[in-house]
């Protein structure tokens, strides 16, 4: 089957080869996928940023057909169409495990970096693990729900954003797309989208936002308290400390910031800000099959529609260097129903 692989360099590239899957084990799927997104954490894999993973699979936006079960599966049956996401299993007994926090296992494992991924013609998965999509939505949109969705949907969450409040999405790409509409939608809350990149500001007036700031602006955190009186929260999805520290800023009075992106280095906290104006910090971390169940049935509802474009593999590298140059709005899709 075609796939594409980290090279062994770890030059921030992957290769489209063939590769040959081991047979099912006990408590595992077959899927033959149809779509995959492709997410920043993939360039940080394809790189090393994580640690060298040469000759892994990328890819957890995944959507795919169950192919084949092994005998012992009860949870999923031939035919069922599956997402293979970040999150693809955890040790299911540790105190994270069990109070609903499994994301945070210490012996969890990630599609496309510690165990191979989606962006392959078949992938096998763990079936406990393997959340079912909604009849009702689209494969093609489900990929970004998978990653970008789940994942925005539990910030917004860990935000402890209510109906009527203000906040902050910080970067309108392929995650900030989906965190305007879960926001609006769903939450029914008002949002300010910073962003550098003047498609990706307009695509989020299009959405719904209700202030667009452009990030190069001077004083953009002075401006959100002039025009809001700050935000109760603000969701970092930029891949840039410049976004953490101006997010701090741009909070009002027991405000929570939620760190979602995974830029190098440190942020900068104003001590004098977070002690007396009750700042909360808190990183969110993709979000649980719970919460990626419930992100599905938002779009089967038609409340969210991912801004998404179907490519091939054999352009993967291309998609990269579009990525790396930030220049996609929404997120491209590599469809393997034509390869």
């Amino acid at each position: 089957m075609k796939a594409a692989v980290v090279r062994e360099n770890g030059d921030g590239y992957v290769d489209v080869k063939d590769v040959k899957l081991r047979s099912l084990e006990h408590g595992e799927a077959l899927v033959d996928v149809e779509y995959c997104g492709l997410c920043h954490t993939d360039l940080h894999v394809a790189a090393g940023d994580f640690g060298a993973v040469p000759g892994r699979i990328i890819g957890h936006e995944g959507v795919g057909i169950v192919s084949k079960i092994a005998p012992d599966v009860t949870s999923l049956k031939v035919g069922d169409r599956v997402s293979i996401a970040w999150f693809f299993s955890s040790c299911g007994h540790c105190e994270y495990c069990l109070t609903g926090r499994e994301t945070l296992c210490r012996n969890v494992k990630n599609a496309g970096f510690t165990v191979d991924g989606a962006m392959a013609q078949q992938v096998i998965v763990d079936a406990d693990y393997a959340v079912k999509v909604p009849a009702e939505l689209d494969p093609v949109e489900a990929t970004s729900l998978t990653c970008a969705g789940v994942t925005t949907y539990k910030a917004l969450k860990v935000g402890h954003l209510k109906p009527g409040q203000w906040t902050e999405i910080v970067g309108a790409g392929g995650l900030g797309n989906v965190a305007i509409q879960y926001a609006k939608n769903v939450f029914g809350a008002h949002v300010v989208a910073v962003d550098g990149n003047h498609d990706k500001l307009k695509a989020a007036k299009d959405l719904g936002a209700d202030l667009l700031i452009n990030r190069h602006d001077p004083d953009v955190a002075k401006q959100i308290q002039e025009k809001v009186g700050g935000v109760h929260s603000s969701i970092v999805t930029a891949v840039t400390t410049a976004a953490f520290d101006q997010s701090v800023n741009a909070l009002r009075p027991d405000g929570r910031l939620v760190a979602v992106a995974l830029p190098q280095g440190d942020m900068n906290l104003n001590i004098g800000k977070t002690v007396l104006d009750g700042i909360q910090v808190a990183g969110s971390l993709v979000g649980t099959r719970q919460d990626l169940a419930e992100t599905f049935q938002f779009g089967a509802e038609g409340k969210v529609h991912p801004i998404v474009q179907k490519v091939r593999l054999a352009d993967i590298n291309d998609v990269i260097d579009e990525m790396k140059n930030n220049s996609i709005v929404g997120r491209m899709v590599f469809d393997f129903t034509q390869e």
